[in-house]
C-alpha cells in the first residue's frame, strides 16, 4: 500500500533553493537505498518539472538515447539528432534549454559506470555557465567521491549537498496507522525510519506476521538487504557483513570483534570507521569518557532493521533455507522482549534532547557503565547534561513494562546507585524512569511516558499522496 509522501519538507525546500533560487545551480542529494530519494525528486517535480532520468545498467548510447528522448517531452525536436558522445548532448543541452529549466539525473553512478566522462563534461559546462542540475545516487562511497572528494571534477560546484537521512521516529505511527506509542516502538524496532520498509509492512495484519513475510522467508523481499546495501557501499561487503554480524550477535568491544575474527584490534579501525560514516555501525563510549578511550568504546549495530537482521535472521539462514520458518520466528518472538528493551533504550537516548523533564532541556543523551567508587560494576541507562547548567545532570533508567510498585523499586535504586558513578559525583542529579508500558507517575522521580518519547509529527506539516 503506497504511503502518503511523508515530511521532506526542509529537503525540499533546500532542493527549490539550490534549483529555483536566486543563483540555481548543481544540487546533489545522496542516501542509502529505500530512503525515498527518488520519491523526493518526483515530489519536487509538482511544482518544478523539467527532465528526471533514471540511470540503470545501459551502455553509454542507450543511457544517451533514452535521456535525449526524456528531454525532447521538454524541448520538442531534441531527440530528433543522434548524439555520438556526452559532450554533443550536454553541448545541445545547455544550448536550446531554457536557463532556469532544471535537469534530473537520478542513479548518476549508474550513469558514470558506463561513461567515466561525464562529470569532467558536467564541470566543463557548469563552469561555463551555471545551470540547474541535480544529481541523485544510493551508493553513498561513489557520490561522496563524485561530489565531496577534494580531487573530484564536480568538487566545489554544487550549491546544495542533501544527505537524506531516515525519517523520524514520530513519522512511523500515523503511517503505520498504529493506536498506540508502544506499537510504534516495537515498529520502529525492525523497521526503523525506512519508509520503503513501513511501505511493504503495512499489507500486514501484525509486526510479527510483517516479519515472516518480509524479512524471515528466505524468498522474502528484504530477506537478503544487508547484501544490497553492502553492495552499494562496501569495498570488501562480506567482511563488513562479518563485522556487522559479530557485533549485531552481541560482540560490542573491539578486542571481542577482534578475537573472533583472529584480527590484530589495530587492523579494524579503519574498516569500523567506514561502517560508522556510513550510518551502520554507532561506537559508544560512557558518559564523560572521551571518544578515544579505545577499552572502554562498544560497537552496536545503527540502523535498527540491520540490527534486527544479524540478530535474528543472520544466523538462522539454513534453517530458515529447510523451511523451518516457524521454529525461527517462535524464536524471535521468545527473544524479543530481550532486543525490543536494547532497542527502547536507543530510542529514549535518541529523544532525550527533543523533550522537558523535571522542567529543563538536555543535551545528548548517552549510558554509562563501569565501576563505582568502591569497585562495584554498575550501569545506567543514559546520562544527559543541563542545557543550561552542565552542574546538572539528568539520570534515567529505561523499563519495557512495570506496576507501580517494580517502578517505585527500580525509582529508590537508581537513586541509591547514581552518586556512587565517579562522573557523577559532586553534580546535582535529576532522576527519571522512561517506561514503555506502566504508570505515568512516581513520587520519587519523573516519570516519561512512551507516548511522551515517540511525539507526533508536526500536525501543520503537508502530506499528499504519492509513493514513498
Amino acid at each position: 500500500m503506497p504511503l502518503p509522501f511523508l515530511n521532506r519538507t526542509a529537503e525540499l525546500d533546500r532542493l527549490r533553493d539550490g534549483l529555483a533560487g536566486d543563483q540555481p545551480g548543481l544540487v546533489c542529494v545522496y542516501g542509502r537505498r529505500r530512503l525515498g530519494k527518488s520519491a523526493l525528486l518526483r515530489e519536487l517535480l509538482t511544482t518544478l518539472p523539467g527532465p528526471y532520468f533514471v540511470g540503470d545498467a545501459r551502455s553509454a548510447s542507450e543511457h544517451r538515447r533514452a535521456l535525449a528522448e526524456e528531454i525532447g517531452r521538454h524541448l520538442p525536436g531534441f531527440a530528433g539528432p543522434e548524439y555520438r558522445d556526452w559532450d554533443a548532448l550536454l553541448t545541445q543541452w545547455w544550448h536550446q534549454a531554457p536557463p532556469r529549466l532544471p535537469l534530473l539525473l537520478d542513479e548518476f553512478p549508474l550513469l558514470v559506470t558506463s561513461a567515466p566522462e561525464l562529470p569532467s563534461l558536467l564541470q566543463k559546462h557548469l563552469d561555463r555557465q551555471p545551470r540547474p542540475v541535480l544529481l541523485c545516487g544510493s551508493s553513498q562511497s561513489l557520490m561522496q567521491g563524485l561530489v565531496l572528494d577534494a580531487t573530484a571534477p564536480l568538487y566545489g560546484r554544487a550549491r546544495q549537498i542533501l544527505h537524506l537521512q531516515p525519517l523520524e521516529l514520530p513519522w512511523i505511527r500515523p503511517a503505520l496507522r498504529l493506536r498506540t506509542a508502544a506499537a510504534a516502538v516495537e515498529h520502529w524496532a525492525v523497521w526503523g525510519g525506512v519508509p520503503r520498509y513501513w511501505e511493504l509492512a503495512t499489507g500486514y495484519r501484525s509486526l510479527f506476521a510483517a516479519i515472516s513475510g518480509l524479512a524471515l522467508d528466505p524468498n522474502a523481499v528484504l530477506h537478503h538487504e544487508p547484501e544490497r546495501l553492502l553492495r552499494d557501499d562496501a569495498q570488501d561487503p562480506a567482511a563488513a557483513a562479518t563485522l556487522l554480524s559479530l557485533v549485531g550477535r552481541g560482540c560490542h568491544r573491539l578486542s571481542e570483534i577482534a578475537a573472533r575474527i583472529q584480527r590484530p584490534a589495530t587492523s579494524l579501525s579503519r574498516p569500523l570507521a567506514r561502517l560508522i560514516d556510513l550510518g551502520l555501525l554507532a561506537r559508544d563510549v560512557p558518559f564523560g569518557r572521551s571518544t578515544r578511550d579505545t577499552k572502554r568504546t562498544r560497537y552496536r549495530v545503527a540502523d535498527p532493521f540491520l540490527a534486527f537482521w544479524f540478530r535474528f535472521v543472520e544466523p538462522a539462514r539454513s534453517r530458515l533455507a529447510a523451511g523451518q520458518l516457524d521454529l525461527v520466528l517462535a524464536e524471535v518472538k521468545r527473544q524479543w522482549p530481550q532486543y525490543l528493551g536494547q532497542a527502547f533504550e536507543q530510542v529514549v537516548r535518541d529523544s532525550v534532547p527533543r523533550l522537558t523533564i523535571a522542567g529543563r532541556r538536555w543535551g545528548p543523551a548517552v549510558a554509562w557503565w563501569g565501576q563505582t567508587a568502591d569497585g562495584q560494576p554498575l550501569e545506567i541507562d543514559l546520562v544527559a547534561t543541563s542545557v543550561q547548567d552542565h552542574d546538572q545532570l539528568l539520570v534515567g533508567e529505561v523499563k519495557l513494562a512495570a506496576t507501580a510498585s517494580e517502578l517505585h523499586a527500580a525509582a529508590e535504586r537508581l537513586r541509591a546507585l547514581a552518586p556512587r558513578c565517579p562522573e557523577l559525583a559532586g553534580k546535582q542529579l535529576h532522576f527519571a524512569m522512561f517506561v514503555l508500558r506502566g504508570p505515568a507517575k512516581e513520587p520519587a522521580v519523573t516519570v516519561v511516558t512512551a507516548e511522551q518519547v515517540v511525539g507526533r509529527p508536526p500536525a501543520n506539516t503537508p502530506r499528499r499522496k504519492g509513493r514513498r
